[in-house]
């Protein structure tokens, strides 16, 4: 099966359903159609063509994964995506509310030879706006360890390095109240009684947001931290 942008999709959407599942679990066919926007009828019958080309891992009731050749096609995909995304950010100025429709449409046209050029001129990055990784052109994801807000150590410096909700409104949110990747903080306490955790910026300025806001900001311990 030739990779058409309706296969990319398909072995994209696995990808990123199942790295967000405990352990790599298969993604029920339900949750795929739903996060192409189909009926589930008919992710089932593109799903069953992907397992006979050897690209995913297909069990009835239980759900699907990619198969090593279809995670290595899925994570060229989110190169190309990713990279795109990072050229329009920072060469041609769009906000990282703005790039990833327009990465959409053009992951699926664009070479590799113009992609391994992008790559270049923008120095190898190691991740997009977002933070979200930026595979090789082997396919092969740079290493990186995080947690969230809602699982780090209070009372340690920590910095942000991925933002996993890419709607626009959260990504205006986050850049409102100066949690984008890079920015310093840390978790003074949480209370998901009252759906609350506190935050305390590098100048001392203090924030609360919600529990689901937390969970979907990544962060590392701060260099100063590590030191320590």
């Amino acid at each position: 099966m030739l990779p058409s942008s309706t296969v990319e999709n398909y072995l994209k959407a696995i990808y990123l359903g199942t790295s967000q599942r405990p352990d790599g679990d298969r993604l029920p066919m339900g949750h795929l159609a739903a996060a192409l926007g189909v009926v589930p009828g008919t992710a089932t019958t593109m799903v069953k063509a992907l397992a006979e080309s050897g690209l995913v891992d297909y069990e009835p009731y239980n759900g699907v994964r990619l198969s090593a050749a279809g995670l290595t096609l899925a994570a060229l995909v989110l190169r190309r995506h990713r990279l795109i995304e990072l050229f329009l950010v920072r060469v041609m100025g769009l906000g990282w509310d703005e790039v990833h429709d327009e990465a959409e449409h053009l992951e699926h046209v664009m070479s590799d030879r113009l992609i391994a050029r992008m790559d270049e001129m923008l120095g190898f990055p190691q991740v997009d706006p977002h933070g979200d990784p930026i595979p090789n052109a082997a396919g092969e994801f740079p290493a990186h360890e995080s947690t969230t807000l809602m699982t780090c150590d209070t009372g340690t410096p920590v910095t942000v390095t991925r933002i996993t909700d890419q709607e626009a409104g959260f990504l205006r949110f986050v850049q409102q109240y100066g949690l984008m990747p890079g920015h310093e903080l840390e978790v003074v306490a949480r209370d998901e009684a009252a759906d609350a955790v506190s935050l305390s910026g590098p100048d001392g300025q203090r924030l609360t947001i919600g529990t689901r806001a937390a969970s979907k900001v990544r962060v590392s311990a701060s260099q100063a931290s590590s030191r320590a």
